[in-house]
């Protein structure tokens, strides 16, 4: 392999490095939040903006991030970005007060607003149509090796050191990928000429948070809570005036304007960005409910430690691992010898793949839509194997619908504009995760509180076991009723099953867009194969 080459597959290895990070993060909190209520005398209030004031502020500035990073430079803006979300994990884990982790955490919801979108922005650039399904397998691959790394040191780090501990983590890695990219990774960037777009900057950061707090809010205090629906309607109000300003906007662009729209509506013209984006962020509906309820059926139904839940999540990595194999290699395009470059037998052209796109993404969301099924058979007494295998199997369906969706979606992008692009698909995907624990948790929750049977208890505990399944453990465990324990775990278990159906059935939907919707794969040309690097100019 030459040393050009090598060096562009170890960048990825940096961009691999930037996404786990943010997905380590996205975990250590929840197991922390106990500790922090007692250490920092934090209000329920207080906890509950430990959370969404990173969400918040993610969800606000993923579609400027996206822009600026084509403008001033992908390499530059991620750099920054890593280093400011290392120093912000310093604030997080010397915060002495709710405040300053609030803000703290505001802060990280900032840097990982650039980290995500670049991770993926890069690929079209670095990589040709023939690579990218394995560039796309490695940082979807970082991405959900998190889900289960994070819970499990997590839990060792509360075990053994204090809160602050949990965040800590994050700042080795940090140097290490910053190490890394400056490094490795090649400087790449759109037209530098252009002027920005503040409107659409302003009005499309307003609507994301005005929906994301409100399905927080939604998820929090139930689905006909005032506020809730309040601040949904007001966002997508927002986001539609956005539609209106960035189609103003292209006109304009046309007619000579030195503004650069902040989303290329154009993109949507495309079925292969508009389904696979969807797609994609369906994935992340079905999976962030799967991934936030399991641990709590571990840790207060089978009453396992954080340890222990964390590392009983990673058969689904195995699964994930041979699916994100077998997918790449079934997406790649098969080389044959053309008359491409410039001159005869010179190049390679690239054919379609071994297996349409649309048939993959189908098959891989079936697998997913059968695994979750026979989860929904989970009891109290299910053993770690029962629980082991279906995991497993979600994890290759996952490692073949949910990098082929992304590596369609990020087919249609341009080097010009993969930032904004990409910064889009991230949008949608954190949206739609968003959601998908607002909904996914208040199916769950809903079925829970069906079965629980609470005649004669005292208000307060009754207002606790039906707050939560750890709050109903506890209330249990103190007043030294078997009979209470059984039931609220077996109702628990009873709203976790609902809420796997439900997942299921979204996973069938999502078989069936693709088949209906995503398009077949073009044959596509390849760039000659000479000794010199093969990457664009403007990654160089």
């Amino acid at each position: 392999m030459p040393k050009s080459e090598a060096r562009r597959w170890w960048a990825l290895g940096a961009l691999s490095l930037s996404v786990l990070v943010v997905a380590l993060d996205l975990f250590v909190l929840t197991l922390a939040l106990p500790t922090l209520s007692a250490d920092l005398h934090a209000s329920s209030s207080d906890l509950q903006w430990f959370v969404v004031a990173y969400s918040l502020v993610l969800a606000a500035a993923l579609l400027p991030a996206g822009l600026l990073a084509d403008r001033i430079g992908r390499k530059k803006i991620l750099i920054g970005a890593l280093a400011l979300f290392g120093l912000s994990s310093l604030a997080c884990a010397y915060s002495t007060s709710s405040g300053e982790l609030i803000a703290a955490r505001a802060v990280l919801g900032l840097a990982a607003a650039v980290i995500l979108p670049i991770s993926l922005a890069i690929l079209p650039v670095m990589f040709t149509a023939e690579e990218r399904p394995r560039a796309i397998a490695a940082v979807g691959g970082a991405t959900f090796l998190g889900y289960p790394i994070g819970p499990i040191l997590g839990g060792w780090l509360l075990d053994h050191f204090w809160w602050g501990s949990v965040f800590l983590i994050n700042v080795p890695v940090v140097i290490i990928a910053i190490i890394a990219v400056v490094a490795l990774m090649p400087e790449s960037k759109g037209a530098s000429a252009f002027r920005l777009d503040t409107a659409g900057i302003v009005i499309s950061s307003a609507g994301l948070v005005l929906v994301t707090y409100g399905v927080i809010r939604a998820g929090d205090y139930g689905w006909s809570n005032a506020g809730a629906i309040a601040a949904m309607v007001a966002g997508v109000a927002v986001l539609a005036a956005f539609v209106a300003w960035e189609r103003l906007a292209t006109r304009r662009q046309s007619d000579g304007s030195p503004m650069l729209p902040l989303v290329d509506l154009g993109l949507f013209g495309s079925a292969g960005f508009t389904w696979g984006t969807v797609l994609s962020t369906l994935v992340s509906f079905a999976l962030f409910g799967l991934v936030f309820a399991m641990p709590q059926y571990f840790l207060d139904v089978r009453g396992l430690d954080s340890l222990g839940a964390g590392l009983r999540m990673l058969p689904m990595i195995g699964g994930l691992a041979v699916g994100l194999g077998i997918g790449q290699r079934l997406q790649t395009p098969r080389k044959r010898k053309g008359v491409t470059g410039t001159g005869p037998g010179t190049g390679t052209a690239a054919g379609a793949p071994p297996v349409s796109p649309k048939l993959l993404v189908a098959a891989g969301f079936t697998i997913m839509a059968i695994a979750l099924a026979v989860g929904t058979r989970t009891t109290i007494a299910s053993g770690t194997g029962f629980a082991a295998t279906w995991f497993a199997v979600t994890g290759l369906g996952l490692g073949l619908a949910m990098p082929t969706a992304l590596n369609v979606a990020l087919g249609a992008l341009s080097a010009e504009r993969s930032g904004s692009g990409s910064a889009l698909i991230t949008a949608m995907r954190q949206v739609g995760g968003t959601i998908g624990v607002a909904v996914l948790g208040t199916v769950l929750a809903t079925a829970y509180r069906s079965r629980l049977d609470l005649a004669g208890l005292p208000a307060k505990a009754v207002t606790a076991i039906r707050d939560s399944v750890a709050g109903g453990v506890a209330t249990a465990k103190a007043s030294g009723s078997a009979g209470l324990l059984d039931t609220v775990r077996s109702s628990y278990v009873h709203g976790l099953d609902t809420m796997l159906w439900v997942c299921a059935a979204i996973a069938i939907v999502s078989a069936l867009l693709g088949l209906a919707f995503l398009p077949r794969w073009k044959a596509q040309e390849l760039e000659p194969a000479p000794e010199t690097e093969p990457v664009p100019a403007e990654a160089r």
